[in-house]
């Protein structure tokens, strides 16, 4: 039974990973090859299952879902056998292969699997919209369900009292987790948007009853613009003057930036409305954080102004010393530079108690994100750090 390899050093740790994930690879081609002979064959009837669906969750102990993609993916690898070289060497993933395997032709099938080669999903799903687009789908507005039968809210004239109600921009209607809770994996179940086309999305959240009101207020107030009360065109609008404020207020985006700002004392934490529009327009409004092997992080949410010189020993907020970092790799880089005891000292000490020589602190041989698992939990949950 295999156990927790504590023992392993970090690049140990690495290469096992990357050979783990080898392994991995290589089973699921052979897992998905003996599955296409198996529905060829129909073995599964034999065994008294109706389909191989049920064969594999009942027999096997596979989960719905993994049974679904596997199966699909195994009939279009009986049509075209290169499907298994491509998910044996990693170029294809299981759920891209997946996306994949209704489009696949005689004709399109290695241009296809060229195309997709290293992509996510999404970036698969956006590839095959712009190659096969489809039509627009309805709007759709509706109640949901409870402990009553559910009502169907119509989006022509007409109002009705909800306790909730789902707006469905193109779509069926689709219950996502709160935004205030930590956002999910994703999953073809709960994603917020699918391509359509390329230049079209199918987007469904729940909305509450107060917001359908206010898409009720907002559709007849723009009837002189918008006549057909088309409610992407009105979130487009809503979206644009949101991101307008968000924007002025987090990176100090303004139509006409004053030329002289009144400047910040060189011992204050604030950050001038000019450099944070200078370092988001350098940053391109995504982490800055780089690696050792060169790779960037790709996060562009929960972004923080990050002192490259920290606050606490004396770095100032000026353009060439301010960066954007991901809350993950702002809270990374403090445990790196003070090290687990220091971080939790710089809350409610002096700056003058820390030198430029604080990063030596972490003691040698050390991974120190191992060593502060718990200082990072906290800072990326809220709480303040603690000794």
């Amino acid at each position: 039974m295999p156990g927790i390899p504590i023992h392993l050093t970090d690049p140990q740790l690495i290469d096992a990973l990357k050979r783990c994930v080898r392994d991995e690879r290589g089973a699921t081609a052979v897992l998905i090859a003996h599955l296409a002979e198996m529905d060829a064959r129909r073995l599964h009837f034999g065994f008294g299952f109706s389909s191989l669906f049920e064969y594999c969750c009942d027999e096997l102990g596979l989960s719905e879902d993994a049974t679904c993609n596997r199966i699909e993916v195994a009939r279009a690898a009986r049509r075209f056998p290169v499907l298994l070289d491509r998910l044996a060497d990693g170029s294809l993933s299981l759920s891209a292969a997946k996306a994949l395997s209704s489009k696949l032709t005689d004709e399109n099938h290695l241009e296809l699997m060229a195309a997709a080669a290293r992509l996510r999903r999404r970036a698969v799903e956006e590839m095959l919209a712009r190659r096969f687009p489809k039509a627009d789908v309805p709007t759709l507005v509706r109640k949901l369900p409870t402990k009553t039968p559910p009502v169907t809210i119509e989006t022509s004239a007409g109002s009705t009292s909800a306790e909730g109600a789902t707006t469905s921009i193109g779509g069926a209607s689709n219950t996502l987790p709160s935004l205030g809770s930590a956002p999910p994996l994703p999953s073809p179940r709960q994603r917020l948007a699918t391509p359509l086309s390329a230049d079209r999305y199918q987007i469904r959240f729940t909305a509450s009853a107060a917001t359908w009101k206010k898409l009720r207020v907002a559709r007849d107030l723009l009837r002189h613009a918008v006549p057909s009360g088309d409610a992407g065109e009105i979130f487009d609008r809503a979206l644009t003057a949101l991101i307008g404020d968000l924007a002025r207020k987090k990176c100090g985006a303004v139509p006409r930036p004053a030329q002289r700002g009144r400047g910040t004392a060189p011992s204050s934490r604030h950050v001038p409305a000019k450099v944070r529009r200078a370092v988001w327009a350098r940053d391109q409004g995504r982490c800055a954080f780089v690696a050792a092997s060169g790779r960037r992080c790709q996060e562009r949410g929960r972004l923080e102004f990050h002192h490259v010189e920290p606050y606490a020993v004396g770095g100032v907020a000026t353009v060439a010393n301010i960066q954007l970092r991901c809350r993950a790799h702002n809270a990374y880089e403090a445990v790196l530079f003070y090290g687990t005891d220091g971080l939790a000292n710089v809350a409610g000490e002096p700056r003058a108690t820390y030198g430029s020589s604080a990063r030596d602190s972490i003691r040698p041989g050390t991974d120190p994100l191992v060593r502060s698992t718990t200082t990072l939990l906290r800072r990326l949950t809220g709480g303040p750090p603690r000794p």
